[in-house]
């Protein structure tokens, strides 16, 4: 048992798993929604935000980035009263705020999905030693788009936050060799493998 371990915690995890996360991702509402979670996340488990996904969808008009730019304040207040939603001012401003910042992207490149794509040549990244379990928090890829996503202007997506991203959209297969989803993303997806690159607050998950 490998990295993939944490798929056994609940039937919650063990779906998001199975179902989506590391699964190339190829279309711009769902990498809002993916980047917006783990935006949210900072400070709390990943857990809460899977059990608060819903919550998040009625908030954000399930992420449409078009609706969600042009909120105001009278959007704030409407969030901020929602049950169950999390009560930070400062992480609904991001969410706005990256909205915004998303769609400037979008402009510039044609698709959000293109830009990122384009730091891997649209193939999934097998880095070495990765799926024997040995997983950084963040690497030298997360910290440059992470980099570049500031300069845009965008807010709470720091390295580590980036490195998330980037496995859970599928830019980076961080499933083990045990794990059938790493077998599979390989099967059905261009892929190239790398060497380590700059990583920061690696762990061994392995047995």
């Amino acid at each position: 048992m490998t990295y993939c371990k944490w798929d056994k915690i609940s039937e919650l995890y063990k779906r998001y798993h199975d179902e989506e996360w590391g699964v190339p991702l190829h279309d711009d509402r769902m990498q809002f929604e993916f980047l917006m979670m783990e935006a949210m996340q900072c400070g709390l488990s990943w857990r809460i935000i899977l059990q608060k996904r819903e919550t998040f969808r009625k908030c954000f008009d399930n992420f449409d980035y078009e609706k969600v730019e042009r909120y105001d304040e009278s959007d704030i207040a409407r969030i901020m009263g929602i049950d169950g939603m999390i009560k930070s001012r400062r992480k609904i401003e991001a969410v706005i705020n990256n909205a915004k910042c998303f769609q400037k992207i979008r402009e510039e490149f044609g698709s959000f999905c293109k830009f990122l794509w384009s730091y891997s040549d649209g193939k999934t990244i097998l880095y070495e030693d990765h799926e024997k379990g040995w997983i950084p928090a963040s690497n030298g890829l997360s910290e440059r788009i992470s980099k570049n996503l500031k300069r845009s202007g965008f807010k709470f997506l720091g390295p580590v936050t980036v490195y998330s991203h980037l496995q859970a959209c599928g830019i980076i297969n961080d499933h083990g060799n045990d794990c059938e989803c790493y077998k599979k993303i390989i099967a059905m997806y261009p892929t190239i493998k790398k060497p380590r690159d700059d990583e920061k607050g690696v762990r061994y998950f392995g047995d």
